[in-house]
């Protein structure tokens, strides 16, 4: 194997806090990075985005910023859960408008955000 076959240790640690900050919903910071020119997009090992990853712990701010810097919304994870059915499922509705408001789709995923809402009685969370 080759250095190339191994990523650098210092930009795994990056990586790691990045996703850490989108966990914490540390706009600002993550901003910074982004900003610096970190992907907006970037995925952690399971295919979660900075963008899932603030939307499934409830960070509407950090969403819709995300949204405005061009994050894929429909972006589906490896499980194919897409970001908006995690909100539903975590009952988010804040976050849900960030989503819808940046072009999520109810239709994308497995299951979809309109099957998430159904399957737990979250329907309210999106338009009819």
């Amino acid at each position: 194997m080759t250095e190339r076959d191994h990523p650098d240790q210092d930009a795994v640690d990056l990586a790691h806090q990045l996703f850490d900050l989108a966990r914490q919903g540390a706009a600002d910071q993550l901003g910074a990075y982004l900003d610096a020119g970190a992907p907006v997009d970037l995925t952690d090992p399971k295919g979660n985005t900075l963008l899932m990853l603030a939307a499934y712990h409830g960070h509407a701010g950090l969403v819709a910023d995300l949204g405005r810097r061009g994050a894929d919304v429909n972006r589906l994870n490896d499980r194919g859960q897409s970001p908006l059915a995690g909100a539903i499922f975590k009952g988010e509705p804040d976050v849900v408008a960030a989503l819808l408001e940046h072009g999520a789709d109810p239709d994308a995923g497995e299951p979809t955000a309109r099957a998430t809402a159904q399957m737990f009685g979250r329907s309210d969370l999106l338009p009819g």
